[in-house]
Order: structure tokens, then C-alpha cells, then sequence
């Protein structure tokens, strides 16, 4: 059974993203393999992101139990009452963890050169600690010779930086093209829209070939019958905006997955 959504389904940003992720970088290379044959080899590499959680922990001000009060005339012995300490509070600290992450490269067979990085955005890569290692890495790739994909199918967390203000829509897929930088191609996507199929770049000469970036989110959706583990009755683990949840709310009783 096929998600009931046009493109990006919003269900599957919460505790279902990371297998999801992993799914779909594998997806991606499975779909450009026989694209990119014989010259190049797509891989799928896998690291760790550091997490850090942030939003967790965060205490309210309070007062100690401490009176102090006064008895007598001005100039009379003041008495002092104290009571004992409270007991401590228990909170949650922030403690960076590593997460496992999954990227897609291709690479040129002859010279096994980096020629276009495919990074579909996890919630780690936006925010915290791996928000600043992502931009680290982003910045190498966007100072090198090598192409940069960015699919960043995730409402919250911080978005890539560019120069001028970003659509205000939930979804977006990003191209640096190494010969074009600093100019990237973008493609907003609406929770109405499917998602794009997008070219990725090769080395010069050679033509770019096409990644369906729907029919890889439905291949995955489809294989590993995410249906069964996602209820549409319920609000999205990851709130949506007052105006997307009307959209939503009134799709899903469209399409008849909402009663």
C-alpha cells in the first residue's frame, strides 16, 4: 500500500526518519547504478553525526523555603527562622550521542575521484553539534571540484545557508553544480507537490542522468510497507503548521485514510 500522500509524507519525519533515511540513500543508489555504468559507481557511505538533543533539560526559576522574619520595635533582636534545604531537583542534561548517518557518492571508476556528494538531511545534520559539523563538511565539498546534492525532507531544524531568503515551503532539494558555485539550484517542494526529479551533474562532458526522487520515496515506502507502522487518524509526530494540518486533515479524508 502506497502513501497517501502526493510526495513527502510529513508521518514519516519523526522516529521513523532514520530507517527511512537509510532506506532511501539505499534506493538512490540502486535507481542511478545502471545510470552511471560503466564509467562511474555510486556508494552509499556511512559515518556518525553527533547529536546533541537540544530542548531537553530546561528547568523554571525557583526560590529556596528561607524565611526570614522580624519581631519588635525598631531596634529590638530581630529572630531569624530557617528551614532546611530542599531536596534536589532531578533534570536532564544534554549529552552529544552519535547517530548513524548514510550518504550516497558517486565516484569515477578510472581514478576513483569524488565526483557528486548526494546527502539526504537527517534531523542530527540540523541542529546543534551536527548542524556544525554538517557545515563543516559542506564547506569542504563546496570548495572542492565535487558536486553537492542536498535533499532535505525534514520541516525542522536549521536550513543550509544561502545568501538570499529561502521560500517558505516544508520541503527543499538543493544542487551545487561545481562549475556554477555560488549559484545552486533549488527546488521547493509543497506538501501538495511530488517530489522532483533532479539531475545529477557528472564530470565535464559526459551528460547528467536523472534521479526520480518520487519514485524512490514510493520504492521505499512500498518495500518496507510503512502503512502498517504509521497511523494517519493521528496528528504527525512532528507538528505541522495551522495551515498544513487543515491541508493534511482535509487530503487524508480525500484519499480515504482518515476517518
Amino acid at each position: 500500500m502506497s502513501s497517501p500522500f502526493p510526495g513527502m509524507d510529513p508521518y514519516l519525519e519523526g522516529a521513523e526518519w532514520q530507517s527511512f533515511h537509510a532506506d532511501l540513500c539505499s534506493q538512490i543508489g540502486r535507481q542511478l547504478a545502471p545510470l552511471l555504468q560503466p564509467k562511474y559507481i555510486p556508494r552509499t557511505i556511512r559515518y556518525s553525526v553527533t547529536d546533541t538533543f537540544e530542548g531537553v533539560g530546561i528547568s523554571k526559576s525557583f526560590h529556596p523555603d528561607v524565611g526570614v522574619y522580624e519581631a519588635g520595635q525598631a531596634g529590638s533582636v530581630r529572630e531569624v527562622a530557617v528551614a532546611a534545604p530542599p531536596p534536589p531537583i532531578e533534570l536532564a542534561t544534554v549529552i552529544p550521542v552519535q547517530v548513524p548517518h548514510v550518504r550516497v557518492e558517486i565516484f569515477d571508476v578510472k581514478g576513483q575521484e569524488l565526483i557528486t556528494a548526494i546527502e539526504v538531511l537527517s534531523a542530527a545534520n540540523k541542529r546543534g553539534k551536527g548542524y556544525e559539523e554538517y557545515l563543516e563538511k559542506r564547506g569542504q565539498l563546496l570548495n572542492s571540484t565535487a558536486h553537492l546534492i542536498e535533499i532535505d525532507l525534514l520541516r525542522g531544524g536549521k536550513r543550509v545557508p544561502m545568501q538570499q531568503p529561502l521560500p517558505s515551503v516544508p520541503y527543499f532539494v538543493f544542487l551545487s553544480r561545481a562549475e556554477r558555485r555560488p549559484v545552486v539550484q533549488v527546488w521547493p517542494v509543497q506538501l501538495s507537490m511530488q517530489l522532483p526529479t533532479i539531475p545529477i551533474p557528472l564530470l565535464p562532458g559526459d551528460p547528467d542522468v536523472e534521479l526520480n526522487l518520487q519514485k524512490a520515496f514510493e520504492t521505499v515506502y512500498d518495500d518496507f510497507n510503512y502503512h502498517l507502522s504509521v497511523n494517519y487518524n493521528r496528528p504527525p509526530e512532528i507538528s505541522l503548521r495551522e495551515e498544513e494540518a487543515i491541508w493534511v486533515d482535509e487530503w487524508l479524508r480525500a484519499v480515504k485514510s482518515r476517518t
